[in-house]
């Protein structure tokens, strides 16, 4: 069986000027795969390759010159659903992480009929929502302040602050002022530092956040320091999750050996950033292995690639909150049944699609 792989650039753009500690995001670039077979018709297989612009491995120059040359391979060779997961090592070089998650996404839709079915269970049949945190970017305190009134005012009971960018004290003053009005029975609260504080200065400012009983912190130190990290993640009063510190790692003796020189308390995982559900699943063996806690979350996909990592989230047996809120980002995202309900995202399967239809997708 031959599979014809085409792919369409989409520009997103933010509803608002979302600050990280690496600077302000106000538009995102993706790519959206497409796979359709002749003898199928009206069946199509969607999924997303979504690089972040500073960050992910395949954010180079050459990025859509390898998708279409892996478009073309893919659409040249005889599609086997029983040798997928060889085919795609074969098609698709580690370093291309992104491009190996919406290959993965849109063959597993493709196979479950093209219904935006990538797996069977529970989330993607509408029966349950999973329970998300409330994101609140950076940017002036006012405006974080009225994220942080919106998401609290919307039913979430987890919710996660960047930091970084603004003052420090700017940024204890806001997480004391929920401390004063919500226990931590009430409200947890995650904060992700991107690695915004020198390896000097870490332990200092993990004390001082750890007054206001936060979950974990988020990558406090910049990645690729693996020494300061362990040293940290051994002296700290705070739960640490490795976020950036994966980018970049492949193969299973790599990825066991950075857990255990880290030993890190928590590690979050996102497809597109570690090469997709595969990648993710072996993360999650090895730091289980190790008594090491872990969530899942998106990484600034539209409604296609959030859509896919939602419905791989639900293929566990999860309890803490996830980061999958990222759906409401956007003013122009893709048109998907997902919805945010009292800080849970639910998936309607009966619901509408609507894919982007302006330009011809590039031939493979």
């Amino acid at each position: 069986m031959r599979i014809t792989c085409t792919y369409l650039p989409y520009q997103l753009r933010f509803r608002f000027e979302a600050g990280t500690s690496r600077g302000v995001l106000t538009e995102k670039k993706t790519w959206l795969i497409r796979l359709t077979v002749e003898a199928f018709p009206g069946r199509e297989g969607w999924g997303e390759c979504g690089p972040l612009r500073g960050l992910s491995p395949d954010d180079r120059p050459d990025f859509e010159a390898r998708l279409h040359e892996i478009c073309q391979n893919l659409s040249a060779v005889t599609y086997d659903p029983n040798n997928e997961a060889a085919l795609l090592d074969a098609l698709v070089p580690s370093e291309f992480p992104s491009i190996r998650f919406g290959l993965e996404s849109a063959l597993a839709d493709w196979r479950n009929g093209g219904v935006r079915r990538i797996f069977d269970n529970a989330f993607s049949r509408g029966d349950a929502g999973l329970p998300i945190n409330g994101l609140i970017w950076m940017g002036s305190a006012a405006f974080m302040r009225e994220q942080m009134e919106q998401k609290l005012a919307s039913g979430y009971n987890c919710l996660k602050m960047k930091i970084g960018a603004i003052d420090f004290e700017a940024e204890c003053a806001l997480l004391e002022e929920i401390r004063k009005n919500y226990s931590p029975d009430q409200i947890t609260l995650r904060v992700d530092a991107n690695g915004a504080f020198a390896p000097d200065q870490a332990l200092a400012r993990l004390q001082r956040l750890a007054q206001y009983e936060l979950h974990s912190i988020e990558q406090p130190i910049r990645a690729g320091q693996v020494a300061e990290m362990a040293k940290l993640c051994a002296e700290t009063p705070l739960p640490i999750a490795l976020d950036e510190e994966l980018i970049g790692v492949y193969g299973r003796e790599a990825k066991a050996r950075l857990l255990d020189q880290v030993r890190p308390q928590y590690v979050i995982l996102k497809p597109t950033l570690v090469g997709g559900f595969r990648a993710c699943r072996e993360w999650i063996e090895l730091a289980e292995a190790r008594q090491i806690g872990w969530w899942i979350t998106s990484a600034l996909e539209s409604n296609i690639g959030l859509n896919a990592i939602a419905q791989f989230t639900d293929e566990y047996d999860i309890h803490l909150p996830q980061g999958l809120g990222t759906g409401q980002l956007y003013h122009n995202n893709v048109q998907a049944p997902l919805t945010i309900l009292q800080g849970f995202l639910h998936y309607d399967p009966q619901g509408t699609w609507q894919f982007p239809t302006a330009g011809p997708m590039p031939p493979a």
